[in-house]
């Protein structure tokens, strides 16, 4: 008995759509006849690779090319099982698109986080929770989705040992989807499982340094560990603007003004897309262009890393911390919360901070309003002397 045979198909009527991307099909092919199935995933030509029929160059290419292989693995088992029952296959036995996609939330999800236009570090965390979903159960149907299910799910998760609050995004995440799904008629709304299950959260505690603490990171001598000093010197840098990582390491010279001979930071946040202006000479009394003077270039970003990974700086950080005596768990986004923490402490407007921050509302900044005992302190003082 002859097997259908099988092969991923990009760009095969040669045309891009109207943003620049090509569909990627599966090409089933038995006795002369060709049956083509939609993917539903587009992508950009420089990002696929013809000689290994695969997806490269492209943020999420490692979820994409597993989806991908998925998605062959069914339909092989779609004709395995026709093969099993003892009937002739036949391409037009093969009706994936139909039968197996328009009930599996899955599917959907999938199909829905690829063709999104969130921006990339949103559009991982939501593959992210896809590949939990997957981990959890292999195939996930409308029908599935429960208040048990939820339950579930989250059992697993906390035996796998995430952190209540990526517990928290996960459900939140799945929650859009569900939601996005009700609203294209997909879903009942009398089913709707997070109508009884509630996504909890932990109030996390948001590490600063003190004043005292940042002085020790500032007077540290590094230069026999030239990675260990750009990692401290981004940190810092840090500390004294408020960026976050996504933003540091794609700030350019391109970002640096001069205006009425001050030296200003300019520059779009990644992550919320609100411009931020930084009078860099009025912040920490200018400590961030000592750094910025030292790293500039006439083209290209500012810090250049061969490996711009979160992760390896905060292992860095770590141990200059225990080089500086801070007895604290340091991340990089602990020099944001510091940044914010004592501009407050030292008398500056929540809205200013704000803007400063970047943040689209001012009740984001007042997580850190009570976030310093110090500034009790001396709220106190200041009343005890009128």
């Amino acid at each position: 008995m002859e097997k259908i045979i099988y092969n991923l198909v990009f760009n095969r009527k040669k045309q891009l759509n109207a943003e620049g991307k090509v569909l990627i099909q599966v090409e089933a092919y038995l006795k002369r006849r060709k049956k083509y199935f939609s993917t539903k995933i587009y992508i950009k030509p420089c990002q696929w690779d013809s000689k290994r029929r695969s997806i490269k160059n492209h943020p999420n290419m490692d979820v994409l090319n597993q989806y991908l292989g998925d998605y062959v693995s069914h339909l092989e088992r779609v004709e395995l099982d026709t093969v099993r029952k003892g009937k002739k296959i036949d391409l037009d036995d093969l009706k994936v698109d139909d039968q197996v996609t328009s009930n599996s939330f899955t599917s959907f999800m999938q199909e829905e986080i690829t063709q999104s236009n969130l921006k990339v570090s949103t559009l991982k965390n939501h593959l992210s929770t896809l590949n939990i979903l997957q981990m959890f159960r292999k195939e996930i149907t409308f029908n599935d989705l429960s208040f048990n299910f939820l339950c579930g799910l989250e059992h697993y998760m906390l035996q796998k040992e995430y952190h209540r609050n990526t517990i928290a995004k996960h459900m939140k995440h799945l929650k859009r989807y569900i939601n996005l799904a009700i609203n294209k008629d997909l879903f009942e709304l009398h089913q709707y499982p997070f109508r009884k299950y509630k996504i909890k959260y932990l109030e996390s505690k948001r590490t600063h340094l003190t004043p005292e603490e940042l002085s020790r990171l500032e007077q540290l001598e590094l230069a026999r560990y030239r990675s260990l000093q750009k990692a401290l010197d981004m940190f810092l840098f840090s500390c004294y603007t408020g960026l976050r990582f996504s933003d540091m390491v794609n700030i350019t010279s391109d970002n640096f003004h001069v205006l009425d001979d001050k030296l200003w930071l300019i520059y779009s946040s990644v992550k919320t897309d609100i411009h931020v202006r930084l009078p860099l000479f009025l912040l920490f009394e200018g400590k961030s262009i000592q750094i910025y003077e030292r790293y500039k270039k006439p083209v290209g970003k500012l810090f250049n890393l061969s490996v711009q990974s979160n992760s390896n700086i905060n292992k860095q950080l770590r141990r200059i911390c225990e080089m500086a005596a801070i007895d604290k768990r340091v991340s990089f986004h602990t020099a944001r919360h510091t940044n914010a923490t004592l501009l407050l402490y030292n008398g500056a407007n929540i809205t200013t901070v704000q803007k400063l921050l970047g943040h689209k509302s001012v009740r984001t900044t007042e997580i850190y309003s009570n976030i310093m005992d110090m500034t009790v302190v001396r709220d106190l003082e200041n009343i005890t002397r009128i």
